[in-house]
């Protein structure tokens, strides 16, 4: 198991550093994927380079994005607005191909690697998506993730793991700088109180979170609990 993990870390941080930007914004890290966009002048980036931009400025971009609203000039600000524009272009893109983002061999690789983990694991991710499906089929119900992985290896890990159909890259929020709850309240800010939240999850994090708040909270932490949750979504009891 600590093998196959590691080799998927290795995958995502690669995907996060190849095709995602992740060397440029590490230390840039949003909570969630339009939260630049407002300095986005919409410019065509068809035939933009991103490699000579100048972005890495010579005093290190990560002195401009520490400390909260310390931010580089309008200039810069818009090539890192650039940088989450095309990294939302390459998820809707690839969502449902991710080995065509990846090219061979790594996807002859990647699709070992997600062999090997289904049969250890005892095919916990296809019982997972199961659920995440059945949610995703009904007209009013959406998959929201919260997650305390930066943004950007958090999107690779979506695509890795073959997530990205269940996952809408506006629905996913990273918790790294800001918390759970804090990323709770802005997903209750935007589907309005009224709406009905369900938290699936086995960190205590969540848990508390969740209860603070009055939402339901459905433990996943062995197979038997992932499979009472598709059991549960199937005879419309959640």
């Amino acid at each position: 198991a600590v093998s196959l993990g590691l080799w998927m870390e290795e995958m995502i941080f690669n995907l996060a550093d190849s095709r995602l930007f992740f060397n440029d914004l590490e230390e840039c890290d949003q909570v969630h994927i339009d939260d630049v966009a407002s300095d986005d002048n919409g410019q065509d980036l068809s035939t933009y380079n991103f490699g000579s931009d100048g972005f890495q400025s010579p005093a290190g971009a990560s002195s401009l994005c520490l400390g909260s609203g310390v931010h580089g000039g309008v200039d810069w600000m818009r090539k890192l607005a650039f940088r989450y524009r095309r990294v939302k272009e390459i998820y809707n893109t690839y969502k449902n191909n991710v080995g065509g983002l990846l090219g061979s061999p790594k996807r002859e690789e990647w699709l070992q690697l997600r062999r090997e983990m289904e049969v250890l694991t005892d095919l916990w991710l296809t019982q997972a998506l199961k659920a995440l499906a059945l949610i995703n089929s009904r007209p009013n119900c959406v998959n929201v993730l919260v997650t305390t992985t930066q943004l950007i290896p958090a999107l690779s890990k979506v695509l890795l793991y073959g997530l990205g159909s269940a996952f809408p890259i506006e629905n996913i929020y990273s918790a790294t700088k800001t918390g759970k709850e804090s990323c709770f309240e802005r997903v209750s800010q935007r589907f309005g109180r009224r709406a009905v939240y369900v938290v699936i999850g086995d960190g205590a994090e969540e848990e508390t979170v969740a209860k603070k708040k009055n939402m339901p909270f459905w433990r996943v932490s062995c197979r038997a609990d992932l499979e009472a949750l598709s059991h549960a979504l199937e005879l419309d009891y959640l």
